[in-house]
């Protein structure tokens, strides 16, 4: 009978165990307020980086691809047909002028020069003469794929032209989406470590005054 009495009091002492802990995931109005902002905040950040990266993809695949088989295209014929569609592409969703830099006017960015870069090489393919020889053919060839490409032979494009003339907003969308989720997250952390931090200490002296009475 003593062990029952023991037993069931050791079960006792280990459900009070459990509520105390139980009470330490408790968290206030407030500080659930700021674990949904983090969350949004978060959610809105991980929007940015899917539409960032879908029109990465899309532009690649009806830009920067037609480019890439242009620079390595073998004959005339090729790089013309494949310079033609990237050319096409630009000209469709206005990539023909402007700068993408938001702040600093990098020449690098400049979408005008690259797109007047595409157009001239073309142009110039097609102007070539039906009896050009081999070794005509041959150096514009190579020279149009200087021109596309840097000396690692990677497609040379403005940085961000995916999503032009949209920078400004992805721009401002990254750094407040990333500014408010990493503010929320801190706040949050914060104040469920003290309300932990509270709630043991309410328990201990709650124990340690039953204990005494």
């Amino acid at each position: 009978m003593m062990g029952v009495i023991k037993e069931s009091s050791v079960r006792v002492n280990l459900l009070k165990v459990e509520v105390i802990e139980g009470k330490d995931m408790k968290m206030s109005k407030t500080t659930k307020i700021y674990l949904w902002l983090a969350i949004a905040a978060t959610v809105v950040f991980g929007a940015f980086a899917a539409t960032r990266i879908v029109a990465a993809i899309k532009f690649e695949i009806n830009c920067g691809a037609f480019m890439s088989r242009a620079a390595e295209a073998n004959t005339i014929e090729l790089a013309s047909t494949n310079l033609a569609k990237a050319i096409a592409y630009a000209e469709e969703n206005d990539l023909t002028e402007g700068i993408v830099s938001i702040f600093l006017q990098n020449p690098n960015n400049d979408i005008g020069f690259w797109y007047n870069n595409m157009r001239y090489g073309y142009e110039e393919m097609i102007g070539l003469p039906e009896d050009a020889s081999a070794l005509e053919r041959t150096n514009l060839l190579m020279k149009l794929r200087e021109s596309l490409t840097d000396n690692e032979g990677t497609i040379l494009t403005p940085q961000g032209i995916e999503i032009y003339p949209h920078n400004k907003v992805f721009f401002w969308w990254a750094t407040l989406s990333t500014v408010a989720a990493s503010v929320f997250w801190l706040i949050w952390g914060i104040r469920l470590e003290k309300e932990n931090a509270d709630s043991k200490n309410d328990a201990e002296k709650k124990a340690s005054g039953k204990k005494k009475s």
